[in-house]
């Protein structure tokens, strides 16, 4: 049974750091693209940022490029989101997701954590 579980949300301040992890467990990913997402209140869920497992190509949303960084830890099959320099407009429910080669769209998610960011 495949299982990503979060961690690390809480409440900081504009321009405070959190730094998010993200477990994985029940499978090798060995060749799947890891992401974060986020969904704010009242809005969809939107794409943050993404990690390939073998060779570690990164790719951002816009509005998180030069601020977040995403990385990964073979040996511990985990995910991170370094986020630095936090706007109140980052406060989300923030979601790590796997993706095999074969699929287009994510298809194992995490339970999310809570990341509010103060003005």
């Amino acid at each position: 049974q495949v299982q990503l579980v979060e961690s690390g949300g809480g409440l900081v301040q504009a321009g405070g750091s959190l730094r998010l992890s993200c477990a994985a467990s029940g499978r090798t990913f060995s060749n799947y693209a890891m992401a974060w997402f986020r969904q704010a209140p009242g809005k969809e869920r939107e794409f943050v940022a993404r990690i390939y497992w073998i060779g570690g190509t990164t790719l951002y949303a816009d509005s998180v490029k030069g601020r977040f960084t995403i990385s990964r830890d073979n040996t511990k099959n985990s995910v991170y989101l370094q986020m630095n320099s936090l706007k109140p407009e980052d406060t989300a429910v923030y979601y790590c997701a796997a993706r095999n080669p074969a699929n287009t769209q994510y298809n194992y998610w995490g339970q999310g954590t809570q990341v509010t960011v103060s003005s």
